[in-house]
């Protein structure tokens, strides 16, 4: 059967991979000129690489390392030292570490945070692990019925100190949705946390070798490729064409460089768009519809992702690092935890600018000098004196609209894969699926949304579709 995906972010591609394993023949449409949506990245005229996000990989990816691993490269994924690392902004220039030892779950995230010293107080911990038992003990569901609350409403009422807000929650909110705890629902971090709980190496981070379009995204195309499918940039959707009974009868790509539109026809289709442009793309007969009025509580978030070369190496630390900055949420130094970008005498740093509603619409340069008055805080040594560091170049990447904006309430509007239109069908991290607007997410949906299909249009003789289990440990653990 042929099925036609608009979009090649994560979620289209994971689509498209596993729809050929089932026997199926996908063609996934593109806008743009370069792969993978909210991965994406470019190669500027030095030949260096800036990206969409900061993208960190997680132990807890079960989909993600299964799909790396079905297609051969999970050695790209370069491990880091099993550590959370958070800047100390009273002190700068100084690192507090939670190092969690190898031992089985959930002990070795417990015993990183009776052993950090730096952050929180005795207290501190003994109300925050008394705080978190109901999500642990209760389960998913628990966990699922907290969506009402914002984190910080639900840890105020679990009696947690709210230092332990400030000085943890607040840079591990903001890296996880770019928003702040007293806006993120508590669903979103409290899934987080009973995945970095219950799994070994589930807080345990790595870093791809190069770019995610040529070391991720690529290879993906290759394997649809090799196996009959089609994977087509700059054909940008233009209209989802109907049949008299509403159901789809093709997609109308818009034609560039005046060529004429063309329309593309399957047996299925399916939207790997982001949330806001499908919002726009929607026929007007199925706006009326319930299910897809629930997609108008949902939102993007906007986030700024920045790229900065000095003339020296600023730091040696080869792992992400939580800034605990109001204005930054996450770094790394790309020339330490890169393969591709690395460079011994001078660094690269990649941060993300989080919240970002109050700096989208400022200029590069406005939004590059404010995060240099940060950095002179994170690196005194290097800013201060009568040599300071140079900034060689910057890129600044705005995406006014990523992953959906994870507010409390958000749970329920967030649609099955399925939709009520018999031959269409949604991907994206913002589908209904056990992880929050992720890689992760992106991949897991994509999958989700392959499987539905497969069920509907069983191909003779084909594969089976990979099953939705975690891959071993040994992942994580021995790279």
């Amino acid at each position: 059967m042929r099925v036609a995906i608009a979009g090649a972010g994560l979620a289209g591609l994971s689509c498209a991979k596993y729809l050929t394993d089932a026997g199926h023949t996908p063609i996934v449409l593109e806008s743009r000129d370069v792969l993978g949506g909210l991965v994406a990245a470019w190669k500027d005229s030095d030949g260096d690489w800036y990206e969409t996000g900061l993208h960190a990989f997680f132990g807890a990816y079960p989909n993600m390392l299964q799909l790396l691993k079905e297609l051969g490269i999970e050695d790209r994924l370069q491990w880091k030292e099993h550590t959370l690392i958070f800047n100390q902004p009273d002190k700068p220039g100084t690192l507090s570490r939670f190092d969690v030892p190898d031992i089985p779950s959930p002990f070795n995230v417990i015993a990183s945070i009776l052993r950090n010293k730096d952050m929180l107080t005795w207290e501190q911990k003994i109300r925050f692990a008394v705080g978190l038992l109901p999500a642990v003990v209760r389960g998913q569901k628990y966990v699922e019925e907290m969506d009402k609350y914002s984190f910080l409403e639900w840890l105020k009422r679990q009696g947690v100190d709210e230092r332990v807000t400030s000085d943890v929650f607040i840079a591990a909110c903001k890296a996880l949705t770019f928003i702040n705890p007293d806006e993120v629902s508590a669903t979103i971090l409290l899934t987080a946390l009973n995945r970095f709980l219950q799994e070994r190496y589930g807080s345990k981070i790595a870093f791809l070798d190069g770019s995610p379009t040529e070391r991720l995204c690529s290879p993906i195309v290759d394997y649809i490729t090799e196996r009959g499918g089609e994977v087509r940039l700059n054909a940008p959707l233009k209209e989802i064409l109907l049949n008299a009974d509403g159901t789809v009868k093709g997609y109308l790509i818009r034609g560039l460089n005046g060529a004429e539109d063309e329309v593309i026809t399957a047996d299925s289709y399916v939207s790997a768009m982001s949330v806001d442009p499908l919002k726009v793309m929607l026929p007007k007969p199925w706006k009326l519809m319930e299910f897809f009025q629930k997609l108008d509580g949902l939102e993007g978030v906007p986030v700024i992702n920045l790229h900065l070369w000095f003339d020296r190496k600023l730091t040696e630390i080869d792992h992400l690092l939580f800034s605990r900055s109001p204005l930054l949420s996450v770094y790394a130094d790309m020339s330490n935890t890169c393969r591709e970008y690395a460079n011994p005498n001078r660094s690269m740093l990649e941060l993300v600018l989080a919240p970002a509603k109050d700096w989208i619409a400022k200029s590069d340069e406005e939004i590059v000098a404010a995060t240099l008055a940060e950095l002179e805080k994170l690196f005194p040594d290097h800013f201060g004196g009568d040599n300071p560091a140079t900034l060689l170049k910057s890129h600044v990447v705005k995406t006014p609209r990523s992953v959906y904006k994870a507010t409390p309430g958000r749970q329920q509007y967030r649609p099955a894969q399925v939709t009520p239109i018999a031959n269409f069908y949604l991907a994206g991290s913002y589908t209904m699926q056990r992880y929050l607007g992720s890689m992760e997410g992106a991949v897991l949906s994509g999958k989700l949304t392959a499987q539905a299909i497969s069920e509907a249009l069983p191909v003779a003789n084909s594969s089976n579709l990979q099953t939705l289990t975690r891959p071993p440990a040994t992942n994580a653990a021995t790279a």
